[in-house]
């Protein structure tokens, strides 16, 4: 998967994304994930934000707030900014 086909299925798609699928789509750019209790932090190639830092939401979906987040650090790794 490219940067652009995540980006393409996460954008405008922020309330109805699986938590499994971003984390998914999170580990392929970004590694495993340091876990601690139900949160999954990502390790991003820049300091600061934007920060991926994952918590399931309700039914099984990810936060909308976190997925505009993955689709932030997305961008950035793509425009290749703070690397």
């Amino acid at each position: 998967m490219s940067i652009d086909e995540a980006l393409e299925e996460l954008e405008g798609n922020e309330g109805n994304i699986r938590f499994q699928r971003l984390l998914t789509i999170c580990e392929e750019f970004y590694g495993k994930p340091r876990i601690k209790g139900s949160h999954h932090f990502f390790k991003t190639p820049w300091p600061g934000d934007p920060r991926i830092n994952l918590q399931e939401g309700g039914g099984g979906k990810a936060k909308p707030y976190q997925v505009r987040q993955v689709i932030q650090a997305l961008k950035r790794s793509k425009s290749g900014v703070g690397e």
